[in-house]
C-alpha cells in the first residue's frame, strides 16, 4: 500500500473501486480497497477485452434471449468480486466488503419504461431475486421517484441498498426515512446496512454552467460542500437509531472533470469518513501522488463562500437538471450492453 493511500484510509475514508475487473479488484484491494461497485458501463468494457468470452458463450449455450445472458453474466462477474472482498465482510461483521449490483437502468428510459406502479413491483422483485444468496451484495436503486418508492419494501425484505444518482438533500432524506422504515419492519437489524451514494463532481460541471457567476473562490466547490453538508445530515440523523452497522455516504463521481485540478482534488476534500468509489484512474493518481492525506470531510469553506453558494444555486434546478442528465447516462448504457451482447451471441453462433 503507498503511503498516500495508506494516509486516506488512515483518516477514516473506506476506499471502494468503481469497477469489478478481477484484475483490478486485485490491484485495488492489495492498495487498500475494501469494497467495489459496478454499472453497465463497466460491464460492456470487460465484454469488450475479449476475456470473458468463454463465459459468456458457457452462459448462452444455456440460457436464451441478450437480456438473460446479459444479466447472468453480469450477475457472475458481480459474484467474482464479491468473493475477492468477502474477507473484508467477515472480518467487519458486514460493515464494509460490499459489491453493488445495479438493477436495470431501462426502468427509467422515460421512452420505454412502464408505468409508476409497475417500476416500483419490478424494482423489488428484481431487488429481492438479485440479492438472494448474496451475503456481500448492495443493491443499487436509483434515487427516481420509483427507486425511492421501491426502498422501504426491499429493505423490509432484508436487501441492503445502495442509494444512487443522489445529487440533494431532498433525494437523500427521502431515501434514508425509506429505508429506515423498511428497517424497523425487520426482525432484527443486525444485518442492515444502507449507503447513500452523492455524486461530487457532476455538481460542479452544472455550476459551471448553470451558475456563471459563482466568484472563483466558490466556482468548483458546490460539489464539495453539497457533499460534506449531506454526510453531517447523516451523521447527526443516525446517531440515535441504534444500528450496529454504519449507515454511510458514498462519495462517488470523485474522478476530476477539469484538466487544472489535481486528480485527488475530490479525494483530498472529502478524506476522513464513510466511503469513497473512485475510478481505478483515480486510486493510480492518489497512489502515486506523494500527498499525505488528513481528515478534512467535515472542515467547510470560508462563511462567505457558503452564503455565496447559498444564495446562487438553485438546487432544486440543479437536481432537476441533474436527475435528467442523469437518467439518460443510466439508461443508454444498458442498451448498448445489450446491444454488444447480442454481436458477441451473433459472432459466436457463425
Amino acid at each position: 500500500m503507498s503511503e498516500s493511500i495508506q494516509s486516506l484510509v488512515a483518516s477514516g475514508t473506506k476506499l471502494w473501486l468503481d469497477s469489478i475487473d478481477p484484475d483490478l479488484v486485485v490491484q485495488n484491494k492489495a492498495m487498500g480497497a475494501t469494497g467495489a461497485t459496478s454499472n453497465p458501463i463497466i460491464i460492456a468494457n470487460l465484454i469488450k477485452t475479449g476475456r470473458f468470452d468463454s463465459e459468456l458463450q458457457k452462459i448462452a449455450s444455456k440460457i436464451d434471449g441478450d437480456v438473460n445472458v446479459t444479466w447472468a453474466l453480469t450477475d457472475h462477474l458481480v459474484r467474482d468480486a464479491q468473493a475477492a472482498f468477502h474477507d473484508v465482510w467477515q472480518a467487519s461483521q458486514g460493515n464494509n466488503g460490499y459489491v453493488s449490483f445495479e438493477l436495470d437502468p431501462l426502468l427509467e428510459d422515460p421512452t420505454r419504461g412502464p408505468s409508476h406502479e409497475e417500476r416500483v413491483a419490478s424494482y423489488i422483485q428484481t431487488a429481492l431475486h438479485w440479492n438472494e444468496g448474496n451475503d456481500n451484495r448492495m443493491i443499487k436503486v436509483p434515487a427516481t421517484p420509483a427507486g425511492l418508492d421501491a426502498l422501504e419494501e426491499m429493505v423490509a425484505a432484508g436487501v441492503n441498498v445502495n442509494v444512487t444518482l443522489v445529487f440533494t438533500d431532498r433525494q437523500y432524506q427521502l431515501a434514508r426515512e425509506a429505508v429506515w422504515r423498511g428497517a424497523q419492519r425487520r426482525q432484527d437489524l443486525s444485518n442492515f446496512k444502507s449507503v447513500y451514494s452523492i455524486f461530487v463532481s457532476r455538481i460542479d460541471v452544472y455550476t459551471e454552467k448553470h451558475v456563471p457567476q459563482l466568484s472563483a473562490e466558490a466556482q468548483g466547490l458546490v460539489g464539495i460542500v453539497n457533499a460534506q453538508r449531506i454526510w453531517q445530515d447523516n451523521q447527526n440523523w443516525w446517531a440515535d437509531k441504534n444500528c450496529p452497522l454504519q449507515q454511510e455516504i458514498i462519495f462517488a463521481s470523485t474522478g476530476t472533470k477539469k484538466a487544472s485540478d489535481p486528480a485527488w482534488k475530490y479525494v483530498a476534500a472529502l478524506a476522513g469518513s464513510d466511503i469513497q468509489t473512485n475510478p481505478p484512474a483515480t486510486n493510480d493518481a492518489v497512489a502515486e501522488s506523494g500527498t499525505s492525506f488528513e481528515r478534512k470531510l467535515d472542515q467547510l469553506p470560508a462563511a462567505e463562500i457558503l452564503a455565496e453558494i447559498d444564495e446562487h444555486v438553485d438546487f432544486a434546478h440543479l437536481e432537476e437538471t441533474l436527475m435528467r442528465e442523469g437518467i439518460d447516462k443510466f439508461a443508454a448504457p444498458q442498451i448498448a450492453l445489450l446491444e454488444l451482447v447480442g454481436e458477441k451471441r451473433a459472432a459466436m453462433a457463425t
